[in-house]
């Protein structure tokens, strides 16, 4: 350690690698839990398919949805 340089104690350690880590976690959890909004309201905006009718449609949205939430462990 030099005289001019600050004192920063090494990565992993402190508040501040848990803090980091937490905000990690929530940026990651976030992110899943828009991909899974999204999915299903996709399968509720647009009409679905000749084949396929909307409570179909919204099953599969939900499913993906669910998929999505169960993939990242939320």
């Amino acid at each position: 350690m030099t005289a001019n340089s600050p004192y920063e104690p090494p990565s992993g350690h402190g508040p501040q690698s848990s803090d980091e880590a937490r905000l990690r976690t929530l940026e990651s959890q976030v992110e899943a839990l828009s991909e899974a909004v999204r999915a299903l309201a996709r399968s509720l905006e647009q009409p679905p398919p000749q084949d396929t009718s909307l409570p179909e449609e919204a099953a599969r949205g939900a499913r993906l949805a669910h998929e999505i939430l169960l993939a990242q462990g939320l």
